[in-house]
């Protein structure tokens, strides 16, 4: 897409396994500074900022030293899922919300890959319904065959400070509980894998939205 001349923008969480001095990543002073409220505590939002090489395309990481330092991705070295998984989606999917908003960007398109990135369309349909920066923006999601792991029961107090309230992912909530609810709150589902493990191809098949099937890179022109 960008080779064709689209405005393309990556976001995604500043793991601590990305080493800003190998990516040359900066922090983007006019993006940051801003605190998002979490379950009534102020976190802060830092924006880093790296080029693909030979692309000239930009990624934007969204940082936090309480959420993104560690160097394992959602689960500890024993496997255990990290008990602020919750906290770290909500954080991700506000913050790439606020720093386009802040950027003064609109996207046609906002394409989810990942189980964290279904908080985005979840918090733009209620949190941010009354916002119209997004209401031209069509969201495409897409959907892998993750390791799923339970959220800490009380995700749900969390998203009720956010006045979310209501949600079927809460009836034993976790990574793709939240897949599955973001489903029907999108414009077009993808498969991520040409094959799907029998709970997510049950909710690929039962959602509502607009499906496509398994698209290669190469293709996903198409879709948009």
């Amino acid at each position: 897409m960008y080779n064709d001349g689209n405005d393309v923008r990556v976001f995604m969480p500043r793991f601590g396994m990305i080493s800003e001095r190998k990516f040359q990543l900066h922090e983007v002073i006019r993006l940051s500074g801003m605190n998002i409220i979490i379950n009534d505590l102020d976190q802060p939002l830092l924006i880093k900022v790296a080029s693909l090489p030979n692309e000239r395309m930009q990624v934007y990481f969204i940082d936090n030293e309480e959420y993104f330092k560690r160097k394992q991705l959602y689960f500890d070295d024993e496997g255990v899922a990290f008990s602020d998984n919750d906290e770290r989606a909500i954080f991700f999917a506000r913050g790439v919300i606020e720093t386009i908003k802040k950027l003064n960007w609109v996207p046609d398109v906002i394409h989810l890959n990942g189980w964290m990135a279904s908080f985005i369309p979840l918090y733009l349909k209620t949190f941010y319904k009354n916002d119209d920066y997004f209401k031209d923006t069509k969201l495409v999601v897409s959907i892998y065959n993750e390791k799923d792991a339970a959220f800490e029961n009380n995700i749900e107090e969390k998203l009720k400070f956010d006045n979310i309230e209501g949600l079927t992912a809460l009836d034993k909530p976790s990574f793709r509980k939240f897949v599955g609810e973001s489903l029907q709150l999108v414009d077009i589902v993808l498969k991520g894998d040409e094959s799907l493990e029998d709970d997510l191809e049950s909710m690929y098949t039962g959602t509502t939205s607009d499906k496509k099937d398994f698209v290669s890179a190469d293709a996903i022109n198409q879709v948009y």
